[in-house]
């Protein structure tokens, strides 16, 4: 087949499909409806997903460990644990707190102690110095607290405060990772979800158009008419339905943030930061909008080829 023709052919596939998707108008609004439903869940998805890891990296930036240093450790013992711990791949970072620095900072959160003020002026700390560690991941603190736990390390501890990943603070430590790790996973399976529902959905109502043409495609067939021939129309039909659904749904997302920041004042929903999610969205639209269109053309085309495929196949036989 030479190009000239194959550029003919691609146009007539195009045509025909344009001209089905007309013709099935009910059909195709159920199914531009099932696929509007699940690419704004799945936009949704993707937007709060980034809302919700912008939520937890800023919480857990705020996640860290002390360990509180007795008096007896040298600055030289000091300045090489800290050392230690900048090389190691698990921390972010290692700062050194002087006891002096913690009392400025505990007099400065409240002022209205008067024995944190009483201390200030006499120039002295009943505060121990600590190193302020900021883990990488807050999965792995674990492995960092067994590295200062070693024996050269943990003489360098205060025997009465040792670290702060302990009791009541490491349990809240391991649910807020817990926590952002299930959100995580509850994100991934909903995309998921959504794509196989639409998928199946989709598979159905375009082999409900294939049995209302079964005599016209019967007639192509007998008159010699390839399986990509007969299948193109129907790809390109259910391609514009993609299309015309990743434009609603990116139109109602967008629609949904103007609601959300405008009639209903609202900035955040649980750990979901909207006014994060909207300027998200504002500033990623195009690649959104990209991304909408590929999967709803993907969505639409290779349930399309799938049914077209069963019935080709079971035609042949």
């Amino acid at each position: 087949m030479s190009r000239h023709t194959k550029i003919i052919t691609l146009r007539r596939i195009i045509k025909a499909g344009t001209v089905n998707f007309g013709r099935n108008l009910s059909l195709a609004i159920a199914a531009m409806a099932v696929m509007v439903v699940t690419l704004t869940g799945v936009l949704l998805s993707v937007v709060a997903g980034a809302a919700f890891n912008h939520s937890i990296s800023d919480l857990t930036s705020r996640i860290d460990i002390s360990m509180y240093i007795t008096d007896d450790a040298s600055t030289t013992q000091v300045k090489n644990l800290v050392s230690a711990l900048q090389d190691r791949d698990d921390v972010k970072s290692a700062t050194y707190i002087s006891k002096d620095e913690a009392l400025a900072k505990a007099s400065a959160d409240d002022p209205d102690d008067e024995s944190l003020q009483y201390f200030k002026m006499q120039g002295t700390s009943p505060l121990p110095a600590s190193i302020r560690i900021q883990p990488v991941d807050p999965n792995n603190i674990q492995s960092i607290k067994s590295f200062l736990d070693e024996p050269q390390n943990a003489k360098l501890q205060d025997p009465s405060s040792g670290t702060s990943y302990s009791g009541t603070r490491k349990e809240a430590i391991d649910n807020i990772t817990h926590a952002t790790n299930l959100l995580v996973r509850i994100g991934i399976v909903a995309i998921v979800i959504f794509g196989f529902v639409s998928v199946l959905i989709i598979f159905n109502t375009i082999q409900m158009a294939i049995f209302n043409r079964r005599d016209e495609l019967t007639i192509m067939r007998l008159l010699g008419a390839s399986n990509s021939y007969i299948r193109g129309p129907f790809i390109v039909e259910s391609a514009l339905y993609g299309i015309i659904a990743a434009g609603i749904s990116v139109l109602l997302i967008h629609s949904l943030f103007l609601l959300s920041s405008g009639a209903l004042q609202a900035s955040t929903l649980g750990l979901l930061d909207i006014n994060y999610a909207a300027t998200y969205f504002r500033s990623h639209f195009w690649v959104i909008l990209l991304m909408q269109l590929g999967v709803g053309i993907l969505i639409g085309a290779a349930s399309s080829y799938v049914a077209t495929k069963r019935y080709l196949k079971f035609k042949t036989k």
